[in-house]
């Protein structure tokens, strides 16, 4: 259910529902009515056999039966009223609670009768996580079945090779790789042998490398680039990496070739009608032709879009700002950080971040799909994603890391560059991700305007102050920015202004106060993060969720592993426009003084994030899910795909729901 926007998200003609208290008077009118429903239909039913002659008993055998119904009934609302009376005397000390609106955007609607939902997100995620890890496979027979049961096809050869490498280091989700499947899936319907071509000629496309093995033997090489810097630290740099990662296990890799984009952005716009019609056509066992494909509008960015997303039945401001709402009447959080960071159902991404404001309405689609692997693809896209080890690092000194209760800074801290877009007059630079980032931790007080209070560029922010469990969260009040800000956030620009020319860079001097970097040891003092996207995915990430800091994290740039992390277990997910920042660092730092924290359960989540990256963020596991991806890459790519599948086991019926039919391959039944 689609309710008030709460964030900038909604700007774009979203028209509130009924209201949630309507929805409760009309609840209750149906309760009522609904006491009276088992008399009515008594009457008419006996009201319809005496008329057809169907019944020869006295109408006052009908009426002591509609005594007993009204008994039953008045016995019912009795026992009812009872039981409602001892569960609220049971509950005098708490208030009456309601239900938060879990939307299909991924948003979380606040009901102010509701708790702080933050207590809500944090036990569901939680419960989800440790189902997630008890059905985990143990067994190469387990991971087979499961493997069959989400994809409904065979793994490829040299799953066995991939089991026991996961097997050998300890591998944690060993079924968790749907961002795999989602990437490839449209492949399946598509004819290798015009995959292979087009991957052949998309080898000349300008600024790419192509890594691959030509025989089982050979390792894996360098096997093509289109630009002169191919050193290990140019352009070319993905593909050392690759190899290197890949260096115990490349003998089990089956020949490929995989072309990938040395930049941070990703390229290849998606027309969904023609990736539908391949996944159609993937699940029926047949290819799209490629030359002749199905007709679509060139809609640029709205191409990948389904026609009923938001996107696509709501006016968009390009090469402007949202529409403006001045106060945020309900409040929203993420309850799916997945889903909040499609631009389909949240059309504001478009105007408020730097990969969709530096193209205005966006490139042509490509008519067809192109395997392509890309560090950091968005929902638009359908570049391939690989798990790359860009900034990964294993551990930080302990020096620069000291525990949660040495940091003595509980302000929210960021420091970084101004990168994200190219700062000129063409381009709505000041709505970019980092900007609005700075611009919301107060700086930059001659561009404050109060028709953006929704993106917290306003003297006022509007704030839901925190609750204990069993108490309404009330409505958000505002607060004077200048209040808070400065005890409760760190956040600048570093060194000097880039990526602008010369008079614009002049231009930033003024506006923005750049400070120093901060090295490790002085960002290690802190006891919160923010982690927002730059040029593409912020590569950060990993080094600030290895600290014992709590991360709060903003980005549409879904990962490697997705699948394989929890929001609000690990790290707490904030929106793409910041609308729930200021609530999310409120509840669990409290006010300037401390007031309402709830720093137990940051600390919790601060040393989970921690374990997490120790964890499933080694370089094992970067190994593991390239391994797979690469297997998965090799069979879609050949045209004898049918036939290349994991034999030594076989999937069992009662683990998979279903028997298992191999009429997708040679020899099946």
């Amino acid at each position: 259910m689609h309710g008030p926007p709460a964030s900038i998200n909604s700007l774009l003609f979203h028209f509130p529902p009924t209201s949630t208290w309507a929805i409760d008077d009309m609840l209750r009118l149906n309760l009522r009515r609904s006491t009276r429903r088992p008399i009515f239909a008594l009457l008419t039913f006996v009201a319809i056999l005496t008329l057809t002659g169907q019944i020869n008993a006295p109408i006052s055998h009908a009426q002591d039966g509609l005594q007993e119904v009204k008994t039953r009934v008045k016995t019912r609302q009795i026992r009812t009223g009872s039981l409602a009376s001892r569960v609220l005397s049971e509950q005098d000390k708490e208030e009456r609670l309601e239900q938060h609106i879990y939307r299909k955007d991924g948003l979380l609607q606040v009901n102010p009768n509701g708790p702080h939902p933050i207590f809500e997100l944090v036990r569901e995620a939680q419960r989800a996580w440790d189902r997630k890890l008890e059905r985990a496979s143990t067994t190469l027979q387990e991971a087979v079945d499961e493997y069959y049961r989400r994809y409904q096809r065979m793994p490829p050869r040299g799953f066995g090779d991939w089991w026991e490498y996961v097997q050998k280091h300890n591998v944690q989700l060993p079924d968790e790789y749907d961002q795999i499947y989602r990437d490839l899936e449209p492949f399946w319907g598509m004819n290798p042998i015009d995959l292979q071509n087009i991957q052949r000629d998309w080898e000349a496309h300008r600024d790419s490398f192509t890594v691959g093995k030509d025989t089982f033997e050979e390792p894996i090489s360098l096997k093509n680039h289109t630009f002169d810097d191919i050193g290990p630290n140019g352009m070319a740099k993905g593909a050392y990496e690759i190899m290197d990662l890949l260096k115990e296990v490349e003998n089990s890799i089956p020949p490929f070739r995989a072309v990938f984009s040395p930049h941070d952005n990703p390229n290849l716009v998606t027309d969904r009608v023609f990736k539908n019609a391949a996944i159609r056509a993937a699940r029926e066992g047949t290819f799209v032709d490629i030359n002749n494909p199905p007709k679509s509008k060139a809609l640029r960015w709205l191409s990948a879009c389904p026609p009923e997303s938001a996107a696509r039945n709501q006016y968009i401001n390009w090469g402007g700002e949202p529409f403006r709402l001045p106060l945020l009447m309900v409040k929203t959080f993420i309850h799916d950080h997945y889903r909040t960071m499609d631009p389909c159902e949240h059309p504001s991404h478009f105007l408020l971040h730097g990969q969709f404001i530096s193209h205005g309405k966006g490139p042509e689609p490509q008519r067809i799909l192109i395997p392509q692997f890309s560090y950091a693809p968005t929902m638009l896209h359908h570049d391939i994603t690989p798990a790359m080890p860009i900034n990964w690092m294993e551990d930080i000194a302990q020096q620069g890391n000291p525990e949660w209760d040495e940091r003595g800074d509980t302000r929210l801290q960021w420091r970084g560059s101004n990168t994200g877009i190219w700062h000129s007059d063409e381009y709505r630079w000041d709505l970019a991700q980092r900007m609005r980032l700075v611009r919301w931790a107060g700086d930059i007080q001659e561009m404050e305007d109060e028709d953006l209070e929704y993106l917290g560029f306003a003297e006022n922010i509007s704030v839901l102050i925190p609750t204990e469990k069993g108490q309404k969260v009330g409505r958000a009040v505002r607060i004077p920015k200048k209040r808070w800000a400065p005890a409760m956030v760190d956040i600048a620009y570093a060194e000097k202004p880039v990526n602008c020319p010369p008079e614009m860079c002049e231009k930033l001097k003024k506006i923005f106060e750049y400070r120093q970097r901060q090295g490790m040891r002085a960002a290690g003092n802190y006891r919160y993060y923010i982690d927002v996207d730059g040029n593409a995915w912020s590569s950060r990430f990993k080094r600030l969720i290895t600290s014992h800091g709590l991360v709060f994290k903003s980005t549409l740039y879904p990962e490697w592993y997705m699948d394989r992390v929890a929001p609000w277990v690990h790290y707490i997910p904030v929106q793409v426009d910041l609308s729930d920042l200021w609530d999310c660092l409120v509840f669990f730092r409290g006010d300037p003084q401390g007031k309402g924290a709830h720093e137990d359960m940051a600390r919790k989540i601060a040393a989970a994030g921690r374990e997490w990256s120790m964890t499933y963020w080694r370089k094992e596991d970067l190994t593991a899910y390239t391994f797979r991806l690469f297997l998965e890459y090799s069979r879609v790519m050949d045209p004898n795909r049918l036939s290349l599948y994991f034999e030594d086991v076989t999937p069992r019926t009662s683990r998979t729901g279903r028997n298992p039919k191999w009429r997708d391959y040679d020899g099946g039944a």
